[in-house]
């Protein structure tokens, strides 16, 4: 993916914060970040399930996805959608999109982000994202459910060296995060979504390693509820291969 410039730009109504990229919209409105508002166009389409609210609409010939923070695990019983607010720059909504803009200005295949919305209540704030949506993907999760060829498992695990080559630590690197192009009988690029809580980190074996560990049990989870037939050893080991053969092609260089 070639490296791309992203200009940001900050629009402020009230106590709501909109950031967003000035090369993709002049300026965001309030309403974008409503799904009634993109209903309304009759362009919107409900995401597949996750933990959080995520929707898909066009706009201007771009597909985007519009998505809600929300929070997972028990604490979502005492508090859906609400964080504790410190510091602008300390959202997740501010900080997946600069990380992704960042990642974008490298050339890594992540989304590129459109805009985000923080509002503050007090001394909460609820947020949400907008990024590009890419077309022609399907998730590993589905590419697995059959057999996958030795070299896109290749793929995947070199495209993962590239993040953690640039330093960047993905905090939910699962099947369901990485997508594989599809066009035509040919598979791959490979692509990474989902930042939240993700974020630059000096490079170290211990992260990375555990990042790898994550992925791995995501395959054996969906392995053994007979979600996918394709993993096993033979697949894992060439993720591997790969993911080591961008260190070797670097030090031959």
């Amino acid at each position: 993916m070639a490296k791309e410039s992203v200009i940001p730009r900050q629009l402020r109504l009230d106590d709501t914060t909109i950031l967003y990229d000035a090369a993709l919209v002049a300026e965001p409105q309030n309403s974008f970040f409503e799904p009634g508002f993109w209903r309304a166009q009759g362009g919107l389409e409900l995401a597949p399930a996750g933990r959080g609210s995520a929707f898909f609409f066009q706009y201007e010939e771009v597909f985007y996805v519009l998505r809600h923070y929300c929070r997972g695990g028990l604490v979502r019983f005492f508090s859906k959608d609400t964080y504790l607010w410190t510091a602008l720059e300390s959202t997740r909504a501010w900080r997946e999109w600069h990380l992704l803009a960042e990642m974008r200005q490298r050339g890594l295949p992540v989304p590129r982000p459109w805009a985000a919305r923080v509002q503050r209540h007090g001394l909460w704030y609820r947020a949400d994202i907008i990024i590009e949506r890419f077309s022609n993907v399907i998730t590993l999760t589905a590419a697995a459910k059959d057999f996958m060829s030795v070299e896109l498992w290749q793929a995947v695990g070199m495209c993962i060296r590239r993040f953690h080559d640039e330093g960047v630590y993905h905090a939910d690197l699962n099947a369901h995060n990485i997508l594989i192009g599809i066009n035509g009988t040919e598979a791959g690029p490979v692509y990474v979504i989902d930042f939240d809580r993700g974020e630059f980190r000096s490079p170290d074996k211990v992260w990375q390693s555990a990042n790898l560990d994550r992925l791995h049990r995501s395959l054996d989870k969906l392995t053994d509820n007979g979600s996918i037939k394709g993993f096993d050893a033979e697949a894992w080991q060439a993720l591997l291969t790969g993911y080591a053969s961008v260190l070797a092609s670097s030090a031959r260089h």
